[in-house]
């Protein structure tokens, strides 16, 4: 009965900041632009920029290829029927990952087996990786073939809410598949 309470509450603190992000969202994007300056100052971005956009480039280039889109890839862009579009550091989802990250310190509480706990931080960080995949591709497809302000408006603003729903259900799904409580009170 404990646990239902607990996994209530994590829910509740997961809208709570859902809520708080849409009505300051505006603010929230200008605070992840200045974020974004200070850690580009940072090795941590030019690591990120050389190793990893160009692999994630590639797995959206070969989704986008797979989707029908004409594409080409290079390591630092797409170009989605004709257009190019500029992958940088900042487009990977880095905020997702920190919210992601954040959510771990409340909803990893409590007397859960540490093998599902593991499970549980794997698959978060896994379904993170791919909805933010998902997310390029489809400001890609819209960058590629419609006007730019629809990608613009859609990576400044819609993407934190497909975070917030992304969490939601992993989080629903972690309670419901995937926590195990012990059987013992030990820590």
């Amino acid at each position: 009965m404990e646990t239902n309470m607990n996994n209530r509450q994590v829910i509740r603190n997961i809208f709570f900041v859902l809520i708080t992000v849409l009505v300051i969202l505006p603010f929230a994007t200008t605070f992840s632009e200045i974020l974004a300056k200070v850690l580009l100052a940072t090795p941590v971005s030019v690591f990120i920029q050389n190793y990893i956009v160009p692999f994630e480039t590639r797995i959206v280039g070969v989704i986008l290829h797979l989707i029908g889109a004409e594409v080409g890839v290079s390591d630092r862009f797409l170009i989605v029927s004709g257009r190019q579009l500029d992958v940088t550091w900042n487009c990977l989802g880095w905020q997702s990952l920190l919210f992601l990250l954040i959510s771990f310190f409340t909803g990893l509480q409590g007397q859960f087996k540490f093998t599902s706990k593991v499970e549980a931080a794997a698959i978060g960080i896994l379904g993170t990786f791919w909805v933010n995949i998902a997310r390029i591709v489809f400001i890609s497809i819209l960058g590629g073939y419609f006007p730019s302000i629809f990608a613009v408006v859609f990576h400044d603003y819609f993407a934190t809410l497909i975070t917030a729903l992304w969490l939601f259900f992993f989080w629903w799904f972690t309670y419901t598949f995937v926590l195990e409580e012990r059987s013992d009170t030990r820590i």
